[in-house]
């Protein structure tokens, strides 16, 4: 149990955290939406994600392998609802202590926010981290509707921290926004049609990155008519077969964290919570 977590219920395979192995993975979940601009409802994510885990068997014959990774499930993070700030700081500091662990979180949204806060801590762990970032928007708003910290300017938040961004599956922006990437030089950019056609173009770049990367995933990255449940839907997403592929191709890396956010549901069964497991589930399986 870490300080500022409690458990309501455990992602399926999990392991009992009385004994921590080293290098293995931690789920943490952010029950917190308090920014959310159009359909509220992700600080449910966490418990609905985790429900939906128990309908995967252990042998996973997307990928002909069995989940054997070690990982652990440490319950909620303790959100203060209405500040977003305040909350990220309580997640960087949640992740910190994973990182004393010598544990990589996986973080289960919740609004995308949630990132910040993981993000902040790895990038002090690691010298040059990169963020694969999927989304069907960029939120790199400098600020929205007058707050700098939002599901709208993480990824601007994210960025100013020196990383490299890896934006996937865009289909979404303004104009500041675009001229905020043309501005920057460590911002790449694969749009929604872009995996679609070209998916091999994407799995050579990826293969090519080095050193430690962090995976953010924004559930409406994915086509809504599959993931209908999140904060700000948008058509023409992704599709199941090829977060797969994203997901295969990145196991093979350094991936020092992974965040599946943006699951608005409080219904048990949901779609959207089926597909954030299954992306979770996949991840395990395939991460040695």
């Amino acid at each position: 149990m870490l300080l500022n977590t409690y458990e309501p219920w455990k992602f399926a395979f999990s392991s009992e955290n009385d004994e921590i192995i080293e290098n293995s993975y931690g789920i943490i979940g952010v029950p917190f939406d308090s920014t959310t601009s159009y359909h509220s409802g992700s600080r449910l994510g966490p418990i609905v994600v985790r429900e939906a885990s128990f309908g995967f068997e252990k042998y996973n014959t997307i990928f002909n392998k069995e989940l054997n990774t070690i990982f652990y499930d440490f319950g909620d993070v303790n959100v203060i609802p209405g500040n977003c700030k305040q909350t990220c700081k309580i997640i960087e500091e949640t992740v910190n202590e994973l990182n004393d662990l010598n544990v990589k979180p996986i973080i289960i949204g919740g609004e995308h926010s949630a990132s910040i806060g993981a993000v902040k801590a790895l990038s002090e762990k690691y010298e040059k981290l990169t963020v694969i970032h999927l989304d069907a928007h960029r939120d790199l708003a400098f600020e929205f509707v007058g707050e700098k910290y939002s599901h709208a300017t993480v990824m601007r938040r994210v960025h100013e921290m020196g990383v490299d961004l890896v934006q996937i599956g865009i289909r979404s922006s303004s104009l500041d926004e675009e001229k905020y990437v043309k501005s920057t030089y460590n911002i790449q950019t694969f749009k929604n049609k872009d995996v679609h056609k070209h998916m091999d173009a994407i799995e050579y770049y990826l293969t090519n990155i080095d050193g430690p990367i962090y995976i953010s995933i924004d559930m409406d990255v994915i086509d809504p008519a599959i993931a209908p449940s999140v904060g700000n839907p948008t058509p023409g997403g992704l599709f199941a077969s090829e977060v797969e592929t994203i997901i295969e191709t990145l196991s093979h890396k350094n991936i020092v964290g992974l965040d599946v956010v943006e699951t608005a549901s409080d219904r048990l069964g949901d779609n959207t919570a089926v597909m954030a497991a299954k992306i979770i589930y996949d991840f395990l399986t395939l991460i040695e």
